[in-house]
């Protein structure tokens, strides 16, 4: 079996995999939102940093529209827009 990362030597990786098989679903799943999560995070400091005073809106934005594209962003800042002038 050749490994699944050049950075892993292939018994630790076996190790690895075997270790991910024994865990539940519900544990597979909990893996994956925290590193979703960690992922989202980072990524938003990251924005944060390279565009000093943006507001938690901003931010999303942004965010938004490195990730998922111009379309939604503009979405969801309508919706921003509507919910701000109906507050």
């Amino acid at each position: 079996m050749t490994t699944q990362s050049s950075d892993t030597n292939n018994k630790s990786e076996k190790m690895l995999i075997s270790l991910l098989r024994e865990k539940s679903a519900a544990k597979k799943f909990a893996l994956i939102r925290s590193l979703s999560q960690s992922t989202i995070q980072l990524s938003k400091r990251a924005i944060a940093r390279a565009n000093e005073g943006i507001n938690d809106d901003q931010l999303n934005i942004l965010f938004i529209d490195l990730h998922y594209g111009k379309e939604l962003a503009n979405q969801f800042k309508r919706r921003l827009d509507e919910k701000h002038e109906n507050a």
